[in-house]
């Protein structure tokens, strides 16, 4: 009995002894592996044509200028009312029966943007077309219409003594509430 159970323990050590070398070799191997092992290569770029940047660049936005304060204004003479140096320029005119608002660019004859009481929806929602309440409507309509047109800087300038009325004043705080500055940054010469 007592060789059957030296013989026992000798195959149990003989075969624990194995176990650990075979262990110990597949560790070897796997960090032999590794040395010589390489990083798989990245794929090649897909070019795709419309990913392709043109050597001409073309601005498409032509506000773009005016919206930096680089575009150049025009300066018009030193004795002309009411000054050429701006983008915009937004006119404010009372009649005996309506009040109107335009807003012109430095280059045009016609009107850019236009508000009046004699539009029929702003006419309808009024009691009186020339009222102070008539000139905050006007102020509001057009302001909304700027901010939609994107234009939201432009010069306003009235003759003191017209500033002064009341019809003006509201017509300037609705503009202002409106979200639009009456007035324009300074040109920045580069």
């Amino acid at each position: 009995m007592a060789l059957l159970s030296g013989i026992c323990r000798n195959v149990r050590t003989l075969l624990g002894q194995c176990q650990r070398s075979a262990a110990a070799a597949a560790w070897v191997h796997c960090q032999s592996s590794r040395k010589y092992s390489q990083t798989a290569p990245e794929p090649e770029p897909v070019i795709n044509d419309n990913e392709a940047i043109n050597k001409t660049f073309v601005n498409r936005n032509p506000r773009n200028l005016e919206q930096m304060a680089l575009a150049v204004k025009d300066r018009g003479w030193a004795t002309v009312w009411p000054s050429r140096q701006y983008y915009h320029r937004l006119v404010f005119r009372r009649t005996q029966h309506h009040i109107t608002a335009e807003v012109y660019s430095s280059d045009s004859v016609d009107p850019v943007l236009s508000c009046s009481t004699k539009e029929w929806a702003l006419k309808r929602e009024l009691g009186s077309t020339r009222s102070v309440a008539a000139c905050r409507a006007v102020g509001e309509v057009l302001a909304q219409r700027c901010l939609e047109a994107g234009i939201t800087r432009i010069v306003y300038r009235e003759v003191p003594w017209k500033f002064r009325s009341e019809s003006n004043q509201t017509f300037w705080t609705a503009m202002k509430e409106g979200g639009v500055m009456l007035s324009e940054p300074r040109r920045k010469f580069i």
